[in-house]
């Protein structure tokens, strides 16, 4: 049980490194949209995951310092790593909490970012109050969610079963609508009944395609491979046959040897302030 929580654990952390490479262009605009009236030298990314978010941030801002908080020790450990690699260690620090538990301690930030995060929590309302009392005189936070997990495949592909990654889709969504049903949320409604002034809201679309293939593939493989965990005793026998086919590498049609793949999605952001501080 051990080995396979590990194994699961390594594979979540591979998928949010891929996401973090392919998606980084479209993480860096959201940042240069927010409305800071200056650059933030103390900064929380909520919700870290393996620090796509934090990496981004430190690179925008070049004296900032983050501070990194997840629920997994494995994912922090991956960050830490990564700061190394790159002499960020000193502008790091990480944080493993439980954010429905016990709030951390993590001072008065100026930026606070929760991307993709907040919809994973029972009580995501509590946590709002609890980052709107939490922030600096004039500080912002920033929420960004993906509007579900990307598609890869043409509508019309695979040729043998016409909409099957629609289809696994549907199914995993609503088996998320049972288990994340803040997944989908008005965060602006959300924001605003936490006491705070959303500033702006902005949805980006995202297609990043041949140019990363390799990446593309890779993100694909272990991005469907884990939703086909969730959704194999909903679908039918040949959807599941065709669905195996596309994740066997060894296969002709393998999802690996396509060059039609593409990440499809779209992000939406709220930037919002203290109410009556904006």
């Amino acid at each position: 049980m051990a080995h396979d929580h590990r194994h699961d654990l390594d594979v979540q952390a591979d998928i949010l490194d891929l996401d973090a490479e392919l998606l980084a262009g479209h993480t860096a605009s959201l940042i240069d949209w927010l409305p800071l009236a200056a650059n933030p030298r103390r900064i929380v990314d909520l919700g870290c995951g393996t620090g796509a978010g934090t990496f981004a941030l430190l690179d925008r801002f070049p004296e900032a310092r983050v501070t990194a908080v997840d629920t997994s020790a494995e994912h922090l450990e991956r960050l830490r790593d990564k700061a190394v690699q790159h002499g960020l260690a000193d502008r790091v620090r990480t944080v493993q909490a439980d954010l429905e538990g016990e709030w951390p301690d993590l001072g008065e930030p100026e930026l606070v970012w929760a991307s993709a995060s907040l919809h994973h929590l029972a009580d995501p309302d509590r946590t709002l109050r609890r980052v709107h009392d939490a922030l600096a005189p004039g500080g912002v936070f920033a929420v960004v969610e993906l509007a579900g997990f990307p598609r890869f495949l043409p509508d019309e592909a695979p040729e043998e079963r016409p909409g099957l990654e629609k289809r696994v889709h549907a199914a995993s969504e609503r088996r998320h609508a049972e288990h994340l049903p803040h997944r989908g949320a008005d965060w602006g409604v959300k924001l605003t009944a936490a006491g705070f002034t959303v500033k702006g809201e902005r949805t980006i679309a995202v297609e990043v395609g041949r140019s990363h293939s390799e990446a593309v593939g890779r993100y694909a493989l272990g991005g469907l491979r884990r939703m086909r965990q969730a959704v194999a005793n909903v679908l039918s026998a040949d959807d599941l046959t065709a669905l195996d086919q596309l994740l066997d590498p060894g296969s002709p049609h393998s999802i690996l040897r396509r060059d039609d793949l593409a990440v499809r999605t779209e992000r939406t952001a709220w930037a919002a302030v203290p109410a009556g501080l904006g």
